[in-house]
């Protein structure tokens, strides 16, 4: 096979990722990051909200700041259905994991003292 050919077979692969498309995505991720400073810096210490809401604000930001970059720049968006859903039904299952590792580890906990 020659070098023209390999790159012919790749050249459509990733067609949706343009300078403008990651200069978009690059500025989307400058301004939830700047929103995370701003509730870090402002909201939370001058107790305009509080730290449950700031964390939950928090956590719903790193997951669209996931999102973003999962999709964009690791070229997930641009993957077949199957491939989609394979890996967030894996992701979906290992947080539920998490959670009920912390919750049961904090059962055995209460249960000693």
């Amino acid at each position: 096979m020659s070098a023209e050919h390999t790159h012919e077979e790749h050249a459509g692969e990733h067609e949706g990722m343009t300078k403008k498309k990651i200069w978009q995505v690059f500025f989307y991720l400058l301004g939830i990051t700047a929103l995370e400073f701003f509730i870090a810096l402002y909201l939370i210490p001058k107790g305009i909200v509080g730290h449950g809401i700031g964390n939950f604000a928090y956590i719903v930001l790193t997951l669209v700041k996931a999102f973003y970059i999962v999709a964009y720049f690791m070229h997930l968006k641009f993957e077949k259905f199957a491939l989609k859903t394979g890996i967030t039904v894996s992701l979906l299952f290992i947080i539920y994991f998490i959670v009920l590792m912390l919750i049961e580890g904090n059962y055995q906990f209460i249960q000693m003292n």
